[in-house]
C-alpha cells in the first residue's frame, strides 16, 4: 500500500444491546453488497476504519490494542455468569470482586498473556457485585447483578479461569485486509454474531457511523406485524415456533360480527352470568392500553367471534404447544414482560409505571421476555365481582373449558417462575391472547 500524509477515513463502530443490557459480540461480516468482497471483525474488536484514496483502499481493524474488560453474560446472572478480557501485552492482572457495601469478597491475581481470556464468576447470596479488574496504572469495572435470591451452588463466591479465548489469531489489531475494497456510499451488510444469535443491518456510509445491533425479544410473524380488531385497536404480533400470536392482551367491546359486547360493571350483575361480559379493571377504562380487558369465559366461546377474523383464542393444546416450545411449564419467567419494578436488567425494562411486574427481589423471579411473549400481570375480575392482583397476577383463557362451572387457563405470577395450567370459574374476567388460525 502506498504511504501518505493523510488519508481520508469512515470509523465504523459496533455495539450490541438487548433491555439497555450490553451484549457482548463474537464477530461482525461486513460485506459490501456494491462492489463485493468482505471483511470480519473478531472479538474484541468493534471497530472498523475504512481508508480510502483513489486507487488504494485499505481496511484497518482497530480495538484490540488497550487492556479492556467487557461486561459479563449473562447479566442477571443465575448460578454462573461469564467474564472476557483483552490484555494487550503481557501482563499481571489483580481481579477483585466486591459487595454493594464494598466489602471485598474476592482477590486473584493472574500472570495473563497477550490476547483475550476467559473468567467464570459464581456468585453467593447477595444481588450486585463489583468486579475490578487492575493491569499496572489501568484499572476498569463492571457491575454484575445476581437474579437469584439464594446462593450459588458452591455456597460462596468463586471466580475460576477458563483460559485464553480460541481463535485470537483471528482479531490481532491492525490487520490490513487489501482485498476488501470500499468507496464512500457503498452499501454495506454488516452480520452480527452473538450468544443470542444473529442481527443484521445495511447501510450506506458516507461518513463515521456508530451502530448499534438490537436483539429484541422475538420477531413479528412473516408478512403480519400487526392485526387489528373490529374496534381499530391495533396489536403487534410475535412469532414463537410455528405459531403466530398477538403480542398484546385483546382490547375489543365488539364481537367480530359488530355486535357489542355488554360491559357489565355492577358486581351482583357480574357474579349471575352465564354469557358473554367484559369489564377493564376496577372499571376504570384508563386500564386499557396498559392490560387490555377483562373477559369472562363465556365470551371466548360466542358464536359471534371474539378475535379478529383468521385469528382465535387458543385451546388447551395449543396453550401447551407454546409452553412445551419454551422447555416447559418451569420456564415462565421466559413468557413474562421484563418491565418490573427493580429489574435488574435495567433500561426500559427497571420501571415502577404500568404496565409491569411489582418487585420481586425476594424471589428473584424477573421476567426475561426470551421469545417476545411479554405477558404482563393484568390481574382479574373474580367470580364474586371484585378486582384484585393488578401488577401481580397475569391469566389467559382457554377457549377449552375445565368442566361444567370451569374455564381452562394459563397463568403467571409475582414470585413464582412457573406457568400455572388449571382452571377457574367460567364467570371470573380475565385477559386473552389470540392466535392466528
Amino acid at each position: 500500500m502506498g504511504a501518505y500524509a493523510q488519508k481520508p477515513s469512515i470509523k465504523l463502530t459496533f455495539t450490541a444491546d438487548k433491555n439497555g443490557q450490553h451484549v457482548p459480540l463474537d464477530s461482525i461480516l461486513i460485506g459490501n453488497l456494491t462492489q463485493g468482497g468482505d471483511t470480519t471483525l473478531y472479538a474484541p474488536d468493534t471497530l472498523l476504519v475504512l481508508d480510502f484514496v483513489t486507487g488504494s483502499r485499505e481496511v484497518n481493524h482497530i480495538g484490540a490494542n488497550i487492556f479492556t474488560l467487557f461486561q459479563n453474560y449473562p447479566n442477571p446472572m443465575q448460578g454462573g455468569t461469564t467474564v472476557d478480557m483483552y490484555v494487550p501485552v503481557n501482563k499481571n492482572v489483580i481481579i477483585t470482586v466486591n459487595d454493594m457495601m464494598g466489602r471485598e469478597l474476592v482477590q486473584r491475581e493472574y500472570p495473563l498473556a497477550a490476547g483475550s481470556h476467559s473468567f467464570t464468576f459464581f456468585p453467593g447470596s447477595e444481588s450486585l457485585y463489583f468486579l475490578t479488574a487492575r493491569a499496572d496504572c489501568q484499572r476498569q469495572t463492571i457491575k454484575m447483578f445476581n437474579a437469584a435470591s439464594q446462593a450459588s451452588t458452591k455456597g460462596i463466591c468463586e471466580l475460576e479461569y477458563k483460559g485464553p479465548k480460541a481463535g485470537y489469531d483471528k482479531y490481532k489489531s491492525g490487520n490490513n485486509l487489501n482485498n476488501f475494497v470500499f468507496n464512500p456510499g457503498d452499501q454495506l451488510k454488516y452480520t452480527a454474531s452473538s450468544a443470542l444469535g444473529e442481527q443484521t443491518i445495511i447501510d450506506s456510509p458516507t461518513g463515521s457511523q456508530a451502530y448499534i445491533f438490537q436483539y429484541t425479544s422475538g420477531v413479528p410473524c412473516p408478512g403480519i406485524p400487526t392485526i387489528s380488531d373490529i374496534d381499530g385497536n391495533t396489536y403487534n404480533t410475535i412469532q414463537i415456533g410455528n405459531h403466530c400470536w398477538m403480542k398484546e392482551n385483546l382490547k375489543t367491546t365488539t364481537y367480530n360480527n359488530g355486535i357489542s359486547i355488554p360491559n357489565v360493571t355492577d358486581a351482583n350483575a357480574w357474579y349471575n352470568l352465564i354469557s358473554g361480559a367484559y369489564v377493564w379493571y376496577d372499571n376504570d377504562i384508563s386500564w386499557k392500553h396498559k392490560y387490555g380487558a377483562l373477559y369472562n369465559w363465556y365470551t371466548t366461546i360466542d358464536p359471534n367471534g371474539l378475535c379478529p377474523s383468521g385469528w382465535h383464542v387458543p385451546t388447551n393444546d395449543e396453550w401447551t404447544a407454546l409452553t412445551d416450545f419454551i422447555g416447559g411449564t418451569g420456564d415462565g419467567n421466559e413468557l413474562k414482560s421484563c418491565r418490573q419494578v427493580n429489574s435488574p436488567t435495567g433500561g426500559s425494562c427497571n420501571t415502577s409505571e404500568h404496565p409491569r411486574w411489582e418487585d420481586d427481589t425476594y424471589s428473584g423471579n424477573y421476567g426475561t421476555d426470551d421469545y417476545g411473549f411479554s405477558g404482563l400481570p393484568g390481574g382479574g375480575r373474580y367470580g364474586s365481582g371484585y378486582f384484585g392482583n393488578i401488577g401481580t397476577y397475569g391469566s389467559w383463557w382457554s377457549y377449552t373449558e375445565y368442566s361444567a362451572s370451569i374455564g381452562r387457563l394459563r397463568s403467571l405470577s409475582f414470585g413464582y417462575g412457573s406457568v400455572f395450567d388449571g382452571g377457574y370459574s367460567k364467570r371470573s374476567g380475565f385477559s386473552v391472547r389470540c392466535l392466528r388460525d
